[in-house]
């Protein structure tokens, strides 16, 4: 029951920004622009404050309200997927927009393809249910911040994912700003746009292989295997966190050759979040007792991020490794 009533809250949250924009949209093309109510001008001339202002009240208030009526923060992690594809599309049906068609195209299509692939590994990590648990980030802060954690997580767990949301797909607002012909800076970023996903699909591929089979062997009494070190987590510690930077980079090449260099700006503060996460994560491996030996040496001699050779006990690279 519980699964249901989840699922029905978080394909119906989003409905008042659809609603809103859909309206607004109606206005727009229905009515003379001199005539437009100040309001709707507005939100036709300024863009990238219209998805801010949408994404505080229809995230940052209405999911921090559920959270605090759930007891739980999960939502916005399966979100994480959604509004990437809704900012693709708002941004390329927004009266503001000029493009060329085929490069937006192309976005659109790596951005549902991209979202798809995360949606996925969500649910099958999740084991195809909604709002089982929170991210554990979260729930260590729950446990930080005691009874000061309901304000908290207000700014914590929206504001701040907003910053990074709103920031990472800012190439998407370059990319229907502009109507460049296609060049060869297009092939490159549709390149490692597509390798990001791909290399981001199989690790987490293999990572969960791993899971459930260490589950099973739980199940049966044997031995776990304490750290997953095989196929690309032989060569990087995380490549699943490589996978998702080369994907959001990928997309800042678009926006780079099309003259909004600026745009970086997102991704970069997302990579330098992430590094942190990467701290944080083995930092909670290393408090695993069972574990913390192995993945001490799996630490010195595996790449963080970047896929590479492993490195011997002497320093050097083991390229038979």
């Amino acid at each position: 029951m519980g699964n249901l009533k989840n699922a029905l809250i978080a394909l119906t949250v989003p409905l008042p920004s659809i609603a809103f924009y859909l309206t607004f949209l109606h206005h727009y093309s229905s009515s003379d622009v001199s005539s437009l109510n100040p309001f709707w001008v507005w939100c036709s001339n300024h863009p990238i404050l219209l998805a801010n202002l949408l994404f505080t009240i229809n995230v940052d208030f209405l999911f921090w309200v559920i959270g605090l009526a759930q007891n739980t923060n999960w939502m916005i992690d399966l979100y994480w997927t959604v509004i990437p594809v809704m900012l693709v599309h708002y941004y390329a049906s927004h009266p503001f927009a000029q493009f060329n068609v085929w490069r937006s195209r192309v976005v659109i299509l790596l951005t549902w393809v991209w979202s798809i692939r995360l949606t996925h590994s969500y649910f099958r990590r999740e084991n195809w249910h909604w709002g089982a648990r929170e991210d554990w980030r979260f729930s260590d802060m729950r446990k930080q911040y005691g009874k000061q954690w309901w304000w908290i997580s207000f700014f914590a767990v929206y504001v701040s994912q907003q910053i990074f949301l709103i920031g990472i797909c800012l190439p998407m607002y370059a990319i229907h700003r502009s109507e460049k012909p296609l060049n060869v800076y297009d092939f490159v970023a549709t390149v490692v746009c597509v390798a990001g996903i791909v290399f981001a699909y199989f690790a987490d591929t293999q990572l969960q292989e791993f899971v459930v089979r260490n589950k099973k062997l739980k199940e049966l009494g044997e031995p776990t295997v304490t750290t997953l070190d095989k196929g690309l987590w032989r060569y990087s510690r995380h490549p699943n966190y490589f996978g998702e930077q080369l994907w959001w980079w990928g997309l800042v090449i678009f926006g780079w050759s099309l003259g909004y260099g600026w745009t970086f700006v997102g991704s970069l503060i997302n990579s330098l979040c992430l590094a942190y996460v990467t701290v944080l994560v083995e930092q909670r491996m290393l408090k695993q007792a069972h574990r913390a030996e192995d993945y001490r040496r799996y630490m010195k001699t595996t790449s963080v991020w970047i896929p590479w050779f492993k490195i011997s006990s002497g320093g050097r690279k083991d390229k038979n490794a």
